[in-house]
């Protein structure tokens, strides 16, 4: 039997369904969605929400002409299928295949690759205005938002910046009560206590009852009702949120229902000025383990795997706790991804999960810290630089005790540009005093929280890959913020490899020591400040090559090379990492073979320097 997906290859050709045939082709939807995150380990629960939705959006709105944003991204895979890339997913997040983000170089129909999340209400209010300015087209502007990105900051600026000028946007509030975890925040909590509270009528109803239960009082009560109903309005119902801000509020609605939904939406670009049509919809709807998964309704196919670097920290941070009492940890609606559910579950009025608010959470880490409290703040790489003012002026400034913990450091591979963690070391390298770990193993990763905890009196940071880490033996672990000599070879070649890269310089030495080239080989373990010892031993080298999965530019291999060329030696440095480009997605391993950071890019480079 054919299936009506395969049917589909634009928006026009959902807009000719009836509704009974939009409800089969919802269903085959979310099968197809089912197999392509399962084969690629994408974005699922999310996508399962948004079926309906994004079916009514594109039949009463017509895109590329209407301006649809999506924010998050990673809930746009129906919005793809519909657009005509279905086919496509064959590839989804391989390299050169299709990205699990919206993505201007795919389609006309994406506008912004927004995987950092709460930023479409900003990007909503700078298109509305160019749109109505004398340089636009007039084009309609709609922004999806939801997953958790409602607790960001920017969104109530861009709220309120909307709502102030009255520009012609139509806001989608796709309110699943979720992020990638459940998300403690006001506004998240008060969608809740609407979504959970009787309706306006019923409420009506109880009034009049206690009104009629009040006989002495009972004819001034009756005459009370109409501004006690309204400040019952004012206290619990969302127009008193947004329509104070200038937007005006519909909903909620069944984000489940096409034909209501179209009703909705239709009502709402009928209206001049900013709108907000407030969705209810089920995170992972239509898939048995997706609705039971109480943490994050299969948001992805990922989870913290045995023997990954993020469970070596999970391990490592419980019993830091054990020993101390004063430590805390810190996360913006990622518990589950950083690894810090065990950690919540065993001390759970000692974790926080602040939302999608990266900001707010490092300057609540200082306030922590000024009370005696000694905050961990675990966040992916990519995530923390959208709050390195507040790491370098409310943390570094004031010399506190901060520990961030940034998983996905480097090359994350099928996120793609947005989520690759490359900017992290140039970035925190800058702030004064501030100490940075980058375990190459396991086990490093384990000690280094144990010293940054006992040795670092002010901002410190631990920075690891995503995926396996290195099992190694107990003599092949450093310890403070020395150094370690991994390798010794001969007086030609000093390789340095920051974290996970140790291990293709070890082994592009041992592929070289077949030839005759005998390498040396430095851990550095702590990037900053750099052990002298090991600055001072490559010095005794012809050449030495630094190897970083992070922004060669500013990196830590400048930093080796400005220390060596002070030293008045002769010997030459070569500074190996991230090319300052947007890196897209594809296969971790790929990624680095591609841009020479692998054991045989790194091989190559000693044969080239040695001629």
């Amino acid at each position: 039997m054919a299936k009506l997906l395969d049917t589909i290859a634009s928006p026009e050709d959902i807009r000719r369904l009836d509704y009974a045939q939009l409800d089969q082709l919802a269903s085959e939807m979310r099968e197809f969605i089912v197999d392509a995150a399962s084969k690629a380990s994408g974005h699922l629960g999310s996508n399962l929400g948004v079926v309906e939705l994004t079916m009514a959006l594109h039949r009463v709105f017509d895109s590329p002409r209407d301006i649809l944003l999506w924010d998050t991204g990673h809930q746009a895979y129906v919005h793809k299928m519909i657009t005509g890339r279905t086919a496509e997913f064959e590839k989804l997040r391989a390299q050169g295949g299709l990205s699990g983000y919206p993505s201007r170089e795919e389609s006309e129909h994406d506008w912004i690759e927004n995987s950092h999340a709460s930023t479409v209400l900003s990007y909503a209010h700078g298109l509305a205005t160019a749109q109505e300015s004398p340089h636009g087209e007039g084009r309609r502007i709609i922004a999806v938002i939801g997953d958790g990105s409602m607790t960001g900051g920017m969104a109530f600026e861009g709220l309120n910046n909307l709502g102030h000028s009255g520009r012609n946007v139509t806001i989608v509030l796709n309110d699943n009560g979720r992020s990638y975890a459940p998300t403690v925040s006001m506004l998240s909590d008060s969608l809740v206590r609407i979504r959970s509270n009787p309706t306006y009528m019923r409420r009506q109803a109880r009034m009049e009852r206690i009104a009629q239960n009040v006989p002495w009082v009972g004819e001034q009560l009756e005459r009370g009702i109409g501004a006690t109903k309204a400040a019952i309005r004012e206290m619990w119902e969302p127009p008193a949120f947004f329509e104070n801000l200038g937007v005006r509020y519909f909903g909620p609605f069944d984000g489940h229902d096409v034909e209501g939904l179209e009703q909705a939406l239709t009502n709402a670009k009928s209206f001049e000025g900013p709108t907000v049509v407030h969705v209810l919809t089920q995170k992972g709807r239509g898939y048995a383990p997706a609705e039971a998964d109480p943490i994050k309704n299969m948001h992805d196919m990922g989870s913290v795997k045995p023997e990954s670097y993020t469970a070596a920290f999970t391990e490592a941070l419980i019993k830091q706790a054990e020993n101390h009492p004063e430590l805390v940890a810190i996360t913006a609606a990622m518990p589950d991804s950083t690894g810090l559910l065990p950690f919540s579950e065993r001390f759970p009025e000692r974790c926080f999960d602040v939302g999608i608010a990266e900001q707010h959470a490092v300057t609540s880490a200082a306030g922590m810290a000024m009370g005696g409290l000694r905050p961990v703040v675990a966040v992916y790489s990519t995530f923390l630089t959208r709050a390195i003012d507040q790491v370098n002026l409310d943390v570094g400034l004031h010399g506190l005790p901060v520990i961030f913990c940034l998983d996905r450091a480097g090359i994350t591979g099928p996120d793609g540009p947005s989520h690759h963690g490359v900017l992290d070391m140039v970035l925190l390298s800058k702030v004064p005093d501030m100490t940075i770990f980058a375990p190459s193993s396991y086990q490093e990763l384990q000690v280094m929280l144990e010293d940054a905890v006992a040795l670092c009196d002010g901002p410190a940071a631990l920075r690891w890959a995503r995926g396996a880490a290195e099992v190694v033996p107990e003599h092949e672990v450093g310890s403070g913020l020395l150094a370690r000599k991994a390798r010794q070879g001969g007086s030609d070649v000093c390789l340095i490899g920051v974290g996970k890269m140790l291990k293709y310089c070890l082994q592009a030495a041992e592929e070289l020591a077949t030839e005759g080239i005998e390498a040396t080989v430095w851990d550095p373990r702590v990037v900053k400040p750099l052990d002298s010892a090991m600055i001072a031993d490559a010095t005794e080298h012809r050449f030495v090559i630094t190897v970083e999965d992070g922004m060669r530019n500013g990196g830590i291999g400048d930093a080796v090379r400005d220390l060596i060329s002070e030293s008045g030696c002769a010997t030459r440095t070569r500074v190996l990492g991230v090319p300052d480009t947007y890196v897209p997605h594809g296969n971790p391993d790929a990624i680095m073979a591609e841009l020479g950071l692998d054991a045989v890019g790194v091989a190559g480079e000693v044969r080239n320097l040695l001629g």
